[in-house]
């Protein structure tokens, strides 16, 4: 038997599409936000049925919603996360504040070597409950789709622990879930010292046949900087997780410029992250690909670091998606609507941009856009309500209240 909600008196519907795009938002165009003001939203079978004004709104519904002066807003699709990960790293912020880098941390074992650790140690269900109670919280906050990378095991049974806690989290149901084996996050100790193919080695010809063989991911990333990956080396891991299907979605030029996003384009990564640090080169390569930018403000902010020249790449014309980095070493929280803030702040984008970032171009960044990331008929029930307010901009203008008062994913609260 179908099922039906409405969402009636809606002060303003945002990210409204009568005809879907089937490309990512470029450039300009990200700064044109479609909305409908005094609106009424239908959903029915966790599916968004009908939209449109008031004046058109359907007599009655199975369970109808009274939204007065309150928006409603197509989910957040947070296309970057290591939501999996056993413990937090706040000795690490401190060393930072008392003035260690990010490399010389990571150089003494800390960072990712230092969560590596602790997650091998850590029993596989303790990790599903830990990382299942994010998930919940992030839902709350606005997320409806989401991507969780493996890459704080550094060793095969671990990578694939990791893994599994994923595929538990999308078996659960709370939202859709994309993962992305990430073995390639950081060099182990032991590989450090002339032996970092036997490393490269293991990810090729024990991890990546292993998770292909369980069907455990949807993508391969690589951590491709001084710190971590060269470029030949990403490229090598690369050509290997195409052999298995896997398209790449890669981290780059978060403290330098190396070449990386010529690498992930060359094999069609879906998206390049973080991009702190962007050469004109990179630009010209980006702007002849269909490879999404993505940006990641909460980790610049947390590391005090370099802001990304988002201006600059939207002056381009190229796509941007947003999103969280949510990690326990550099960005401890996976709240999107403060990211939105700190990309207006910090970057400069408009309210406009960053909501089309967040929303609709992370869908795109996750090649899910048919299903995520506007208010379209057919697409996913993934929308959420605020509290009331008096414009789309006091969302990432109000960055320290909790405006989402209840967020739907799939059409169910």
């Amino acid at each position: 038997m179908s099922e039906n909600l409405l969402i009636k008196n809606i002060k303003e519907l945002v990210g409204t599409e009568e005809n879907p795009r089937s490309s990512p938002i470029p450039g300009n165009e990200l700064a044109t936000l479609s909305t409908i003001k005094n609106a009424f939203l239908l959903a029915e079978n966790g599916r968004i049925k009908d939209f449109g004004k008031m004046e058109n709104c359907p007599l009655r519904a199975d369970r109808e919603i009274d939204a007065t002066g309150r928006m409603v807003f197509p989910s957040f699709c947070d296309s970057h996360t290591h939501l999996v990960f056993a413990k937090s790293r706040e000795n690490e912020w401190v060393d930072r504040i008392k003035g260690l880098s990010y490399e010389e941390i990571s150089n003494k074992g800390g960072g990712i070597l230092n969560s590596a650790r602790r997650l091998q140690e850590t029993p596989e269900d303790l990790l599903f409950e830990q990382a299942l109670e994010r998930l919940q919280e992030v839902k709350k906050q606005g997320t409806g789709l989401i991507e969780i990378k493996s890459g704080y095991g550094l060793t095969t049974d671990s990578e694939l622990k990791m893994l599994r806690v994923i595929r538990r989290l999308k078996e659960t149901g709370e939202m859709e879930i994309k993962a992305t084996f990430l073995g390639a996050h950081s060099m182990p100790m032991q590989y450090r010292n002339g032996n970092r193919q036997g490393y490269i080695n293991l990810i090729i010809n024990d991890m990546l046949p292993q998770i292909a063989g369980e069907g455990l991911a949807d993508y391969i990333d690589v951590f491709c900087e001084k710190v971590a990956f060269s470029v030949a080396e990403t490229e090598q891991i690369l050509a290997a997780g195409a052999k298995y299907g896997l398209k790449p979605k890669i981290h780059v030029n978060q403290f330098y410029s190396l070449g990386g996003i010529a690498a992930a384009v060359k094999y069609g990564a879906v998206s390049v992250d973080h991009l702190e640090v962007v050469a004109d080169a990179d630009i010209e390569i980006l702007k002849k690909s269909k490879t999404m930018a993505t940006l990641l403000p909460s980790a610049p902010f947390f590391l005090n670091d370099h802001i990304p020249p988002a201006r600059k790449l939207i002056d381009a014309g190229l796509p941007l998606a947003l999103a969280s980095d949510f990690n326990p070493g550099t960005t401890p929280s996976g709240r999107m609507s403060f990211v939105l803030s700190l990309a207006c702040i910090q970057m400069r984008l408009l309210p406009e941009e960053a909501i089309n970032a967040a929303t609709l171009n992370g869908a795109f960044a996750l090649e899910s856009a048919d299903k995520y990331g506007s208010i379209a008929r057919g697409k996913r029930a993934n929308f959420f309500i605020t509290k009331p307010m008096p414009s789309v901009a006091y969302l990432p203008y109000a960055f320290g209240s909790d405006l989402i008062e209840r967020n739907f994913v799939g059409g169910r609260v």
